[in-house]
This record gives structure tokens, sequence and C-alpha cells, in this order.
């Protein structure tokens, strides 16, 4: 699966998404970017899932219509330390999510 983290993920947080073709918001050179055009830029890149911490892009975006599924990881803080052990979680979910799906993972 084509996964792009959030620039407010962790790079390292790639590390816990083995077997998955993940990629950056800066490595793609998109830092800055607005959440609505993150999810239009995606769709040329075949990126299939979008991971952030931002609990509001729900309430900003029509997920449906942008054909891309989210997983929000709430967490204490966007530390490494407190979303490695939501992980596990994100990788099960990553079995059944579906374009258009949002899915929030919190401890």
């Amino acid at each position: 699966m084509r996964i792009l983290l959030d620039e407010c993920v962790p790079r390292p947080l790639k590390r816990a998404l083995p077997g998955h073709d993940v990629h950056t918001v800066p490595e793609m050179g998109w830092s800055g970017k607005k959440n609505g055009e993150l999810l239009r830029l995606m769709l040329p890149e075949h990126f299939e899932v979008f991971v952030t911490v931002d609990q509001n892009l729900r309430y900003q975006q029509d997920l449906r219509a942008a054909q891309i599924a989210v997983v929000v990881l709430v967490a204490p803080t966007n530390r490494l330390a407190d979303l490695l052990p939501l992980m596990p979680a994100v990788l099960t979910s990553l079995a059944t999510i579906q374009p258009g799906d949002l899915v929030e993972i919190s401890a």
C-alpha cells in the first residue's frame, strides 16, 4: 500500500510500516501545503492512505470525494514515543481500510 505521512508525523514512523511504500510530505516536496491540496496531489501519485495527527481533517475535507483513506493518530503528543504504540492498530486497519474511510487510532 502506498502511504503518505503528514508533515506533523515524525519521519522515523516510516519504519513502523514495513511492507508498505511510505513517503513523507517533505520528501514529496509538498511541505506547507494545506490538507485539501495534499489530498488532490496524492491521487495522481497513487497514494492510497494519508496518516496524520490532524483530528480536524474529517471536518475540513470531503474524504469520499478525495478517494483517499485517512488514518488519524490520537496521542498525547506527536512525538515518536507517543505514536509508536499505536502502530500495531494502524497496521491492522490498513488491511481493511477503503478509499474515503477515516480511521481514528488512539491509545
